[in-house]
């Protein structure tokens, strides 16, 4: 089956995020090598903002191969954030392009912060979108026609498609690869940059654990590592008060007040956040992982990962069953 090569359109400008850039080109030139088609599955065109070379947030220098007014026609393209780009000018510039001659590509995506000229072309408005958990309240103030879901990693919104920070332009890219050639391609880059196909926990940007500690004080941090390594013992409110020295009343209200959730709520969202993690591992049956993190039974946990995930844990297994075979 013949496939015709899609050009992949990457906008860099001053002090863009580094990996934001490389990182999709590398999943996109990985494929060339993996595709086993005779022509290259993809062309990467660097398109800049402005004459000459550019400088990367961490200093590597680039010289781009167009400028917006010379891009081709593409077939995707990609948004990498910076903050050269949360500058009004080059916003303005990248916006421009996009309500003008991108605005029929088939593929428009956004990574980081690279949201900002995305929003400001309209494209977005009235659509779901993600970015950096860091930007998203910002861009969510300033873009209030955005349906912002600031907790995953990438959003697909009829063609449009906007991605979190850094690290998510690769997950996005795999996607891509995997919609243009297949499942098996996509999992052959992902093998040979040592990456997930897909992240084990699904689509959320960070774990439980993490937006724990981030928001912690010095002395819930300490019950929170605590927890982490002991899901399957006695997590009751009377023994993390106990943990911290405090009365049980006192500890629900101060982790209330700090959390917005009471300790038996987020106790069971930790444990199934890492009952996911330990559900790639398609050895372990479902009761082991249930009792393993502290469930009563298997019928206990299946009830709280529908209540939480809207799924239920054996369908979630087979939807991200490919993570465990990049361990191989």
């Amino acid at each position: 089956m013949k496939h015709a090569t899609k050009k992949i359109g990457l906008v860099a400008y001053d002090r863009v995020q580094a990996l934001d850039l490389v990182g999709p080109m590398d999943v996109f030139s990985s494929a060339n090598s993996v595709s086993g088609m005779n022509a290259p599955a993809y062309e990467l065109i660097v398109i800049g903002i402005e004459a000459g070379p550019s400088k990367t947030e961490s200093g590597l220098s680039f010289r781009p191969q167009c400028l917006l007014g010379e891009a081709p026609r593409l077939d995707t393209l990609i948004i990498p954030g910076g903050a050269g780009i949360r500058k009004q000018g080059p916003c303005d510039k990248v916006a421009a392009f996009l309500r003008g001659p991108a605005k029929n590509t088939r593929r428009i995506a956004s990574v980081c912060t690279g949201i900002y000229a995305l929003a400001q072309s309209g494209l977005l408005d009235g659509r779901r979108a993600t970015t950096h958990w860091r930007w998203a309240d910002d861009v969510a103030r300033k873009f209030p026609a955005i349906k912002m879901d600031a907790d995953l990693i990438f959003v697909e919104d009829g063609r449009i498609f906007t991605s979190a920070g850094i690290s998510a332009g690769i997950d996005l890219s795999l996607k891509f690869v995997e919609d243009d050639l297949g499942s098996d391609a996509a999992l052959a880059v992902a093998r040979s940059l040592v990456v997930y196909l897909k992240r084990p926990g699904g689509q959320l940007q960070y774990s439980e654990p993490l937006q724990f500690q981030a928001r912690a004080t010095d002395r819930f941090r300490d019950v929170a590592t605590w927890m982490i390594g002991h899901l399957d013992e006695d997590l009751s409110a009377e023994v993390l008060s106990e943990r911290v020295h405090l009365s049980t009343r006192h500890f629900n209200r101060r982790f209330k007040s700090a959390f917005g959730t009471t300790p038996a709520r987020f106790v069971e969202r930790l444990r199934l956040d890492e009952a996911r993690k330990r559900m790639m591992d398609g050895a372990r049956g479902l009761d082991h992982v249930a009792r393993s993190v502290g469930f009563a039974s298997e019928d206990a946990f299946r009830r709280s990962f529908e209540r939480r995930f809207g799924v239920n844990p054996s369908r979630y297994r087979a939807r991200f069953h490919t993570t465990t075979a990049l361990a191989d």
